[in-house]
């Protein structure tokens, strides 16, 4: 009887991902400055060597909610103010591995001497929360997750009559073919909420049960993918997109028609996509 090897991403993949993700949300302006921030959690073991020659400062640490589901794992999660974009020249500058006690209420918090952060990044409780909902709930072995803050997205949702999941997903996913593909299951669209509060982090954590990719409103995004960090930014782009055609569309005073409802539902059909905004 023959079994299959899984192979896993070395350290140093999983950091250059990190670094070209970073790249790609600037490259769509949706990080200006130290905005935006990424984790991934990893439930297989890294090679201790590796790891140890990457990240060699450790400290102990008391995470911001339990996360007994990932008791044993690492989340790696870039620091507080750190720039998106200068991930890819210097990861071990702006990202720390976290390695989850037993029981998952404290952590080892493994860090580079040269790190240039003070403390992981503020929406650290959000990533955190993700991770432990989903690896507990789906048993996942791997999940990236990005904020970012694309400026078309967050402008919408400045507007009343976007700021709401049913309007901005049809505004948002009449622009491209491919939107309905890529982003089958929608955008959820929270309210206001102060970034870093338990208000956000719950209401986040239950959004993106449903979705892969959540806008918060006035603020910025976050994403999920179980495949790859960069799948997680593709989200991000997709409906960054739809958004820049609808804003480019109020500019024009409405001039355009966009897919229509049947045109959607036909490229679903097309592709097998199984979609509420294409019924």
């Amino acid at each position: 009887m023959s079994t299959t090897t899984v192979t896993r991403p070395s350290l140093d993949d999983l950091l250059r991902a990190m670094g070209e993700a970073g790249s790609r949300i600037c490259d769509i302006d949706a990080s200006e400055a130290g905005a935006g921030n990424i984790s991934m959690y990893l439930g297989w073991d890294l090679d201790p060597a590796e790891l140890s020659a990457r990240f060699m400062l450790a400290e102990e640490i008391t995470l911001p909610l339990p996360a007994p589901a990932l008791a044993g794992h690492t989340v790696l999660a870039t620091g507080s103010g750190r720039r998106l974009r200068q991930i890819k020249d210097d990861p071990e500058s702006a990202i720390g591995a976290v390695q989850v006690h037993d029981g998952g209420e404290t952590a080892t918090l493994l860090t580079s001497p040269r790190r240039l952060f003070e403390r992981l990044t503020s929406e650290f409780n959000s990533h955190l929360a993700v991770h432990q909902d989903q690896v507990a709930r789906r048993g996942l072995d791997f999940q990236a997750v990005v904020h970012a803050q694309p400026p078309h997205l967050t402008y919408l949702s400045h507007l009343p009559a976007y700021r709401a999941t049913a309007a901005m997903n049809a505004a948002i996913l009449r622009w491209e073919p491919e939107s309905i593909v890529s982003l089958a299951q929608g955008i959820e669209v929270l309210e206001f909420m102060i970034p870093g509060s338990a208000q956000l982090q719950a209401a986040n954590v239950a959004g993106l049960r449903e979705r892969e990719i959540v806008l918060w409103s006035k603020h910025g995004t976050m994403s999920r993918s179980d495949v790859s960090v960069l799948r997680a930014v593709d989200r991000v782009e997709y409906a960054e997109t739809g958004a820049k055609y609808e804003y480019m569309d109020l500019a024009a005073g409405r001039q355009a028609q966009g897919l229509t409802r049947e045109e959607i539902s036909s490229v679903a059909r097309e592709f097998g996509v199984d979609s509420p905004w294409a019924e």
